[in-house]
């Protein structure tokens, strides 16, 4: 099992980076709340890692806190939910915001989260309920700018699971001058867990 990778963020365009390990490039995929965080490419870095294997490709899944990770496994082993719904939940929320939802019992945040539907979401606060740890906080900073942040922000909600009309509505109504790729996303997940 890959734990960890400490290497040089070769490239990112969400929901996926490369790490340069010792001439390796390991390709990720990653949480918005992940990317939030992330240096300019060519800096170092390391994530915690988690590696799904499947019979047609070994997926490897990258995290900058073990909260991330620790939350990311604790929803594969939920009933229906796979690791595209996993990174849904945690790039539309942070992780302590959603332990909030699940103590609340928050329906209305769970189902704006792309593939939950109501059913999907009660099975969450059920099943998550007894897996909550204390006191787990997760801010998330601004990311740096990259070229092209309109279309590469359409690629990573279309990449998210929001349909295309969707990822058009999100996008027209923000102001997108001068943002970065990550600041648009977040924007623009900001708005549509909001309810506009």
């Amino acid at each position: 099992m890959i734990g960890s990778l400490t290497g040089t963020l070769a490239w990112k365009q969400p929901p996926r980076l490369m790490l340069d390990v010792g001439g390796v490039g390991y390709e990720l995929e990653a949480p918005m709340s992940t990317f939030y965080e992330l240096p300019r490419a060519g800096s170092k870095l390391t994530l915690v890692t988690h590696l799904v294997v499947r019979e047609d490709a070994h997926l490897l899944y990258g995290f900058v806190s073990e909260a991330e990770r620790a939350l990311f496994r604790s929803l594969l082993k939920v009933s229906g939910i796979g690791a595209r719904i996993a990174l849904a939940v945690l790039s539309s929320m942070t992780v302590s915001g959603f332990h909030d939802c699940v103590r609340r019992k928050d329906l209305g945040s769970l189902v704006r989260v792309p593939g939950v539907g109501r059913k999907t979401a009660e099975r969450l606060i059920v099943e998550m309920a007894d897996r909550l740890p204390d006191g787990i906080a997760n801010g998330a900073a601004a990311g740096t700018p990259a070229g092209r942040p309109a279309s590469e922000a359409e690629s990573a909600l279309l990449a998210l699971g929001y349909r295309p009309a969707e990822v058009t509505r999100m996008l027209g109504s923000l102001e997108t001058a001068g943002l970065s790729t990550e600041a648009l996303i977040r924007e623009a997940l900001r708005q549509a867990h909001s309810g506009h």
